[in-house]
């Protein structure tokens, strides 16, 4: 009876630093999970102050619409403005040349 009762008792003794090996394992996953959740958490909060920054800086791109079909107004009043500035200087070094 007392070899059963040794190998009892280190049977116990076995399956209790097991459990305890087992537990500490397990703490230290959690540990390391608790770190990453944290770490993606930290990631998530920046992504979501730059998403609102780009959509304040983007909120105004549908006016760009309206843009298109002016610009060609621009370019022909470009155009015509060029034209004017060449009419004035067309004889202003022909004149000096002249005088002097």
């Amino acid at each position: 009876m007392t070899t059963l009762a040794t190998s009892s008792h280190a049977f116990w003794s076995i399956a209790l630093l097991i459990g305890l090996a087992a537990a500490l394992i397990v703490a230290t996953l959690l540990i390391l999970l608790i770190r990453s959740v944290r770490s993606i958490e930290s990631s998530v909060d920046g992504l979501l102050d730059i998403a609102t920054k780009v959509g304040e800086n983007t909120a105004n791109i549908p006016q760009l619409e309206a843009t298109a079909p002016v610009l060609a107004q621009i370019v022909d009043e470009a155009i015509v403005q060029d034209g004017y500035m060449n009419a004035l200087t067309d004889g202003f070094g022909a004149h000096e040349e002249a005088t002097a």
